[in-house]
């Protein structure tokens, strides 16, 4: 039984260990989780990987984490309702519950007397002596679960049980979890070394005198750096367990590190942050989405995952204003009436004055989900660090698009009204579009060019400019339109995944080789940042979406993708992917009840939206995180988050902007 609590002041403190790379929790509770690196498509993590199993078992080999968080089994779920206990117990209610009392009193104690400690922050080897400042860890929402630690007598079963539930309590490091291990293993067990989410209750089997199995079915995972991996379908994983005797209890000798949560136990106690990089061009600034516990300690997990530098799938494509080794001062970021205030190591001297200024905003748009932070300031191993009080850099979040639909219809080419009239674009593109009988249509975020799929390839039109094809293959996905380094159009062959080709505006080709599976290209489009670039596939199981980071060269001119990173993708017969936002993807399934639109966050959760009737040709993202659906009687239907609406737009064709 899990018992809810509002968190009290000064619950839960402790010392932070000092934060050696970033990522890792700074503070006790820094739920750490248990899935492969994002970098690793789409699998869930299979709890139970990343500690060699103890002898007999094997190592675990499945993801990091490994419990469901299930309501105590046997005797232990009748002593803990208060029911009398099964005959052949072996122990009676009676000392249960007076154990229960002096356990409830001991903890009573405990909080009274953490209140007056402080902790201790690492103590340095050189330099002037400072004093560090407490760590109150203390739940964010007010409230915190306060799991039931073992109450003595249970049998293997329910002491495996009452550890998996106790996941749910990050207070002082996770100590109520903790008294259901022996001795010598309790402080060997890592709980933040993963996250699991299961759905259900796992099962448990008997596979030796002192050894247990628990199987349970992953549908995501989080690791140690807070990256969040949807499972492309549900993954079984068994872990396995052993136990010895202390005293007259069974306690839990060898357990894998990491924990399980429920999906509804996982969204109350952690939460989603976007860590904030840059483009090379310092023109955006590009998410990276991790998920942190929900304590008040976060802001120091944040910006040490920040200083630690961007997952392992983004490295290459996005840069931090941070001079390489900087870290945290001090293991804590201090908040003091809104103000975050930032202790860097030594390195953060090497920064310029520009370098200065995007770092205190990388710092601001990375904290900007804590609740408590309203502004940033930065100091160097306790001395001020100089940044002009106004600067600002001229980067974009998440830039946004015209929220009229981009169309080709009645021979125009341009921004659609209700009223069905078009808004043609200028400079004679509109005419030259039209001309094409498009099939397909994107247009820079300058609106002065745009790539044209019709029966005769891609084609380069540019505002005041003659036309220019660029490719004649005619088995083309969509084009997309790349503004970085001069502008550019990616096209891509339907029958070969392998390689797509960057042409510039003159051109040009440059072949970028892929690491795509084997499969039907759907569609194959790059971020508005020009950093990252989504591809649809079908393949022999099924449709499969996937982000790739874009590598290029010093003249902007892409040389590689990175590995794909699976996200969930809309099932059936795959139609088409957009990017909704910075940090949001979509795509499009065609089923036998009509199209299935999935968004999904990059690093985050996917959401289903209610399905529009008839059938779907193209989906595209509009502006202020909408999503645009063209049908195939040519309706063009809007979705800002709930269902599906008639814009009262008709279009041959719904073109993508940036």
């Amino acid at each position: 039984m899990t018992r809810q609590h509002a968190a009290a002041p000064g619950a839960g403190r402790a010392a932070a260990p000092r934060a050696g790379r970033a990522g890792h929790a700074a503070a006790p509770g820094a739920g750490r989780a248990a899935a492969p690196r994002a970098g690793r498509a789409g699998h869930a993590a299979a709890p139970g990987a990343g500690r060699a199993a103890a002898p007999r078992a094997g190592r675990a080999a499945a993801a990091r984490a490994g419990r469901a968080p299930v309501p105590g089994a046997g005797r232990a779920a009748a002593a803990r309702a208060g029911r009398a206990p099964v005959p052949g117990a072996g122990r009676a209610a009676a000392p249960r519950v007076a154990r229960r009392l002096r356990r409830t009193l001991a903890v009573a104690l405990a909080a009274l007397t953490l209140v007056a400690v402080s902790a201790c922050a690492a103590i340095p080897v050189s330099g002037d002596v400072r004093s560090g400042q407490s760590i109150k860890d203390e739940s964010v929402s007010g409230v915190e679960l306060r799991p039931d630690g073992p109450s003595g007598g249970e049998d293997q079963t329910a002491v495996l049980r009452g550890f998996i539930a106790a996941a749910t309590g990050a207070q002082n490091n996770y100590a109520t979890a903790r008294e259901f291990l022996s001795s010598s293993f309790a402080q060997k067990w890592n709980p933040r070394q993963g996250v699991t989410i299961s759905d259900g209750s796992g099962q448990v089997e008997r596979v030796g005198a002192d050894e247990l199995t628990y199987t349970l079915t992953a549908s995501a995972s989080v690791d140690a750096d807070g990256e969040y991996t949807q499972a492309v379908r549900p993954t079984t994983s068994t872990l396995t367990f052993q136990f010895v005797h202390e005293g007259d209890d069974w306690r839990i000798a060898y357990a894998p590190d990491g924990i399980i949560l429920s999906p509804v136990r996982f969204q109350s106690v952690f939460q989603q942050h976007a860590l904030y990089f840059y483009d090379p061009t310092y023109d955006f600034f590009v998410p990276d989405v991790r998920w942190f516990l929900a304590r008040s300690s976060v802001s120091t997990r944040i910006v040490s995952a920040l200083l630690a530098g961007p997952s392992d799938w983004l490295k290459g494509a996005v840069v931090s204003a941070f001079p390489e080794g900087t870290q945290l001062s001090l293991n804590a970021v201090t908040i003091e009436s809104g103000t975050a205030q930032v202790d860097l190591s030594s390195d953060a001297l090497r920064s310029s004055t520009a370098d200065r200024v995007r770092m205190r905003e990388q710092l601001a748009k990375s904290l900007a989900t804590v609740a408590s932070v309203s502004s940033v300031t930065m100091t160097v191993e306790g001395a001020t660090l100089t940044v002009p009080e106004n600067g600002s850099s001229d980067a974009q979040q998440n830039p946004d698009v015209d929220p009229r639909p981009l169309v080709e219809a009645g021979g125009k080419a341009g921004y659609a009204t209700g009223t069905g009239s078009v808004a043609g674009l200028g400079g004679g593109m509109s005419q030259q579009i039209s001309a094409l009988d498009p099939t397909a249509l994107a247009l820079s975020g300058s609106g002065t060019v745009a790539a044209v799929r019709s029966d005769e390839g891609v084609f380069v039109v540019r505002s005041g400019q003659q036309r220019l094809r660029i490719d004649t293959r005619t088995d083309l996905v969509p084009p997309s339109v790349d503004d970085l380094g001069g502008g550019s159009v990616w096209v891509g062959s339907e029958d070969d995944p392998s390689e797509v080709t960057s042409y510039s505006l003159k051109g040009e080709p440059h072949v970028v080789p892929t690491t795509l599976p084997k499969g039907r290209l759907v569609s194959f489009q790059v971020s508005r940042d020009s950093t990252r670039a989504l591809a649809l596939l079908q393949t022999a199981d099924g449709p499969a979406l996937y982000v790739m980071a874009i590598i290029r060269d010093r003249d902007r001119v892409p040389t590689s993708l990175g590995s794909p990173v699976r996200v969930q993708a809309a099932s059936e017969d795959a139609v088409g992917a957009t990017w909704v936002s910075d940090a949001d993807v979509a795509s499009v399934g065609q089923t036998d009840t009509g199209p299935e639109v999935v968004r999904t966050t990059i690093g985050g959760r996917p959401t289903t939206l209610p399905k529009p009737e008839g059938r779907a040709t193209t989906i595209v993202g509009g502006s202020g995180g909408s999503l645009l659906l063209r049908m195939s009687d040519a309706q063009v239907l809007q979705s800002t988050g709930g269902g599906w609406e008639k814009t009262g737009v008709r279009a041959g064709v719904l073109g993508t902007q940036r």
